[in-house]
């Protein structure tokens, strides 16, 4: 990934913050004199762990906790009974993928195709055990190959996993991300490609997880995308265009007009605050949080 606060990065140096100067950091800070946000509850806020790999884990469970939000995702089986300690829960978890496989190299490939049915087994029941109903998961690289092959490569490995997915009540989610920017070459790009895709499993089971910064960068639309093709996504991400930065005035993406489009298409589910935070201090991450969160509940 290009940008120098990938998600890829940052999982692999956790102990690093972002050292970029925040501008206008003490009125944030301010803002977050006061903790327990009154949350109107139209949409559930979570936050995706990696953005805030600084923190200690459980310092940021209590932080998250005080804002007034339920849930840090992208989190696996070992964090997820200390959410469980402070109240809280994964939107959307992960596994540990096998050596060599991930967000480049996943379902599109058949020779992932019997480690990753093996990891998901194990892994759908251990999420269903946790109160976890969202498990993310990627297409992979084209490298060279059609999309329609990649398509049906997918689906054959997305349907043996289903009867396990029905069988305890989690969703499969495959992102949508940037081949544009941030992932060149990543096969699942458009949201047109991901509809097709959940036609083609056909069950409630296999759903999208619509990531508004990547799509951004692909072909934004994000109103007519949510009327359009709402039913096959399982969940949202945000993050500021260009930079993933904060979602804010800066940036291109009005965001209070594209998550009131997602509350009025019924969804229900969880919406995960993934901007970078420019703050390096944690009194300042958790801070821009706040203010994130802030704008999109509406």
């Amino acid at each position: 990934m290009k940008n120098k606060t990938s998600r890829r990065k940052m999982l692999m140096s956790l102990g690093t913050a972002s050292a970029i100067s925040f501008t206008g950091i003490s009125a944030v800070k301010a803002a977050s004199s006061s903790n327990n946000l009154p949350l109107k509850s139209n949409i559930k806020h979570s936050v995706c762990r990696w953005c805030y790999g600084s923190i200690p884990f459980e310092e940021l469970c209590q932080g998250v906790k005080d804002i007034g939000m339920a849930s840090i995702e992208l989190t696996g089986p070992k964090e997820w009974p200390i959410l469980k300690q402070y109240g809280l829960t994964c939107a959307i978890g992960w596994g540990d993928w096998p050596k060599g496989m991930g967000l480049n190299n996943f379902f599109n490939n058949p020779k992932n195709h019997e480690e990753l049915i093996k990891l998901y087994e194990e892994l759908i029941p251990q999420a269903a055990a946790n109160g976890i109903k969202n498990l993310i998961c990627f297409s992979g690289n084209r490298n060279g190959m059609t999309d329609l092959t990649g398509m049906m490569n997918c689906a054959k490995i997305i349907r043996k996993l289903i009867p396990v997915c029905e069988k305890n009540g989690v969703i499969l989610s495959m992102e949508l991300l940037s081949s544009k920017d941030s992932h060149p070459d990543y096969m699942c790009d458009t949201i047109e490609w991901g509809a097709a895709l959940c036609e083609m499993v056909n069950s409630e089971s296999f759903k999208m997880l619509y990531d508004i910064f990547h799509m951004q960068s692909m072909h934004g639309d994000h109103i007519r995308n949510v009327r359009r093709y709402g039913k096959y996504i399982s969940h949202y991400h945000t993050g500021g265009m260009p930079g993933r930065k904060e979602i804010d005035n800066t940036q291109e993406i009005y965001y209070p007009a594209v998550i009131k489009a997602i509350i009025d298409s019924g969804y229900k589910g969880y919406l995960g605050q993934e901007f970078v935070p420019t703050p390096k201090d944690k009194d300042g991450m958790l801070a821009s949080l706040k203010r994130c969160v802030e704008i999109c509940d509406i």
